[in-house]
């Protein structure tokens, strides 16, 4: 009984795993790009901006997924303004410019 129920679990769990697959650069781009607008200081902002270029560089690489490269690019010219202004502790211009970025991702993934 022990091992009927060992090999239901394991399946159950293989099953699942299934599921589950890894976000893309973009998506992770945009992740933390949204988590550098929920941060409050400048510098903050700048942290989750520069880890969000480093997928957004990373998603041009990317194969599994047509990316409009001009939007792309924008979207990274703008991460690189937000982490400028935000390592200068200007919040509220970083934060602008890191929505900027996010909706050119989401038009490049269109």
């Amino acid at each position: 009984m022990k091992a009927l129920s060992f090999f239901v679990s394991f399946l159950l769990i293989s099953l699942m795993s299934l599921n589950v697959h890894a976000a893309s650069n973009l998506d992770q781009a945009i992740q933390h790009s949204e988590a550098a607008l929920k941060s409050e200081k400048g510098t903050s902002v700048a942290e989750h901006a520069a880890e969000a270029k480093k997928y957004a560089q990373a998603a041009k690489n990317d194969k599994d997924k047509v990316i409009e490269g001009k939007h792309l690019d924008e979207g990274i010219k703008c991460l690189s303004d937000a982490m400028k202004e935000g390592e200068k502790n200007n919040a509220d211009e970083a934060k602008k410019a890191v929505k900027d970025a996010i909706e050119h991702f989401k038009q490049a993934s269109k």
